[in-house]
């Protein structure tokens, strides 16, 4: 029994440290005040001024490129609100796109962009197709099918033709124009005899 004794006290002292320790630790826990979680709300986490963003295709080209005098990095839903935009398209065979606006915000990881105020899409002329100017107070860019659309009232003239309506959408890929309710029409001559070869334009009710 004696030479157990002195191996009963080691015990006896590892449980009482291992006890003390455990409910030193519970007390620290429960004694200091712990931050909830953070709550995402709409705030600003990072700036940029006069900035260059491009997207590039699997084999590394570059296919889209945005630009601007000031963004605003929002961590919320990811978006960036931008002043000065201008986003320019140039996935390979397709005419070089470019549009502008007062302010734009840029969603999904760069595959929407809002374009707000003043919005001007412009593509450029190609061996096949006039120049193509469409203007509306909000046009959604898609860069990644090269579409741009809206619910609003635009105006889209294409060479000496011009065509006012609500709803637009036009795809840069098929260089096809459709326009929901069209209210003003004026196509040239020389238009109509290009349209086999080039855009095609239809109308909705």
């Amino acid at each position: 029994m004696k030479e157990r004794f002195p191996s009963l006290i080691a015990l006896f002292l590892l449980i009482a440290l291992v006890a003390g320790t455990w409910w030193a630790a519970d007390y620290a826990q429960r004694a200091i005040p712990i931050d909830p979680p953070r709550r995402l709300t709409h705030e600003m986490d990072s700036w940029a001024r006069d900035f260059v963003m491009l997207r590039t295709d699997p084999a590394g080209q570059p296919i889209n490129r945005l630009e601007g005098e000031y963004a605003e990095h929002f961590p919320d839903d990811d978006s960036y609100h931008i002043t000065g935009p201008r986003a320019i398209g140039q996935q390979e065979a397709n005419p070089i796109t470019v549009g502008t606006s007062k302010t734009a915000i840029m969603e999904h990881g760069g595959r929407r962009i809002v374009m707000n105020g003043n919005a001007h899409v412009h593509r450029q002329q190609d061996a096949n197709n006039d120049s193509l100017d469409v203007r509306s107070e909000q046009l959604i860019i898609l860069p990644d099918d090269d579409v741009v659309y809206t619910d609003l009232p635009a105006v889209v003239i294409k060479g000496n033709s011009r065509m006012s309506g609500t709803g637009m959408r036009y795809n840069n890929k098929t260089r096809q124009l459709q326009v929901s309710a069209s209210t003003d029409v004026e196509i040239a001559g020389s238009e109509t005899r290009k349209r086999p070869s080039g855009d095609s334009t239809q109308t909705q009710p």
